[in-house]
């Protein structure tokens, strides 16, 4: 069956369709020894190379659906190779067999919080799809003197360099929540990933200053307080099944929870044992009990 190219690269976990079809544009991907051209369509019987290596479009090739939960610091990019020599995003994430870690949206350097990770190219391409109207929810530190009509402002839209954007929703704290004034905490939610857009949207009002800025959210998965800067985890079920929803995907099941179900399903086997069987058992147990009875008698006699 025939796809077009960057949806079939994205499925075998080369990375999102957008990077892909960035790679398109730049001339990194040939098929059948021509470049690729974006929407093309491909099949198993195509010859497709990446920067010169060879991509096998077999349907046993697909690797496994993963998710996987990040906590970033400060100071870490979200490129996998940095130039400058920088701690990357990607350098402690565990090895994935046959496909490699997308990450969904990126953070810049000075910004912390979640990150979700994917060896599922295409739920990375419908999580970040503007189309997808995703969540993305933001704990801000802001310097400066912050009112209503400001915040109406960044709710109802404002105008930067490259189009207009707005907050979905701002959350401030309460006075008495709040003594120092000109240093306050606020949560906001928007539904774009523009580059560095919160801290623009913030700096774009007269005399205000992001100090600290951290993910706390992105659709339905929440960064906990247990997992500490730098460490991740996997999505767990539930997680799994909110995200796939989100974009009307078919979320994969968990080896765990595959095995939780054969589990539940045998001991409902058991316990619905047919009729006939039952009646056996019971009689075989009453059988042993009489033998043991008599053995009992005559040891005492």
């Amino acid at each position: 069956m025939s796809e077009r190219i960057q949806k079939r690269l994205a499925q075998l976990g080369l990375g999102s369709r957008r990077e892909i079809e960035g790679w398109i544009t730049t001339g990194r991907i040939v098929v059948n020894g021509e470049l690729a051209i974006l929407g093309q369509s491909v099949g198993s019987e195509d010859e497709i190379k990446v920067d010169g290596r060879s991509i096998d479009l077999s349907e046993e090739k697909k690797p496994s659906k993963h998710v996987l939960i990040y906590n970033k610091p400060e100071g870490e990019v979200c490129t996998r190779k940095d130039p400058q020599g920088r701690a990357t995003v990607f350098d402690k994430l565990p090895a994935v067999h046959n496909g490699r870690w997308i990450s969904v949206g990126r953070l810049d350097v000075n910004t912390s919080g979640l990150l979700i990770f994917t060896t599922d190219g295409e739920l990375a391409n419908k999580l970040m799809h503007p189309s997808s109207q995703i969540d993305r929810e933001y704990a801000v530190r802001v310097l400066g003197d912050v009112d209503e009509p400001m915040l109406k402002r960044l709710t109802d839209g404002v105008e930067l360099e490259d189009g207009p954007a707005r907050f979905e929703e701002i959350v401030a704290p309460k006075p008495d929540e709040d003594d120092e004034r000109a240093n306050r905490w606020f949560f906001v939610c928007l539904q774009e990933g523009r580059n560095r857009e919160v801290r623009r949207l913030w700096e774009s009002q007269e005399g205000i200053k992001v100090s600290r800025l951290k993910r706390v959210r992105y659709a339905n998965v929440f960064l906990e307080k247990k997992l500490r800067l730098g460490q991740w985890r996997y999505a767990d079920q539930e997680e799994l099944n909110g995200m796939y929803e989100l974009v009307e995907l078919e979320a994969p099941v968990l080896e765990t929870e595959q095995e939780e179900k054969t589990e539940r399903k045998e001991k409902h086997t058991r316990r619905t044992a047919t009729p006939s069987t039952r009646p056996q058992a019971k009689q075989h147990r009453q059988q042993e009990l009489q033998r043991r009875r008599r053995n009992t008698s005559n040891r005492s006699r």
